[in-house]
């Protein structure tokens, strides 16, 4: 079973995600656990700049943007351990538009 978290405070390309995760999962036959993480403090722990960003068995392989499926498929058929992070953007949600704990300003400016 392969662990799965969405993070994102649960805007639609967070919820978009979540759903192409779940339909990905069913089409292959992958068994997941997903869990939402939607707490700021929780997300930022992971170290992902952009929103929606994606924890496969405990490795960040996405952040900012809705992930393909085709994208979806390689990380759950292939494992996360093979995969890089997609670089994140500044365009979508704007979830990333936020203070970091430090007290840093946001890198990426909401639209």
């Amino acid at each position: 079973m392969k662990a799965v978290k969405v993070l994102g405070t649960g805007c639609a390309n967070c919820r978009a995600t979540v759903q192409r995760v779940e339909d990905v999962a069913n089409e292959l036959g992958v068994p997941i656990s997903m869990d939402k993480v939607e707490a700021i403090q929780d997300i930022m722990a992971f170290g992902i700049l952009a929103t929606p960003g994606l924890v496969i068995d405990g490795r960040v392989v996405h952040s900012g943007g809705v992930p393909s499926r085709e994208k979806i498929a390689g990380w759950l058929s292939a494992g996360a351990e093979t995969v890089a992070i997609t670089p994140p953007v500044a365009s979508g949600c704007g979830c990333a538009g936020v203070e970091a704990a430090c007290g840093s300003p946001p890198l990426f400016v909401q639209h």
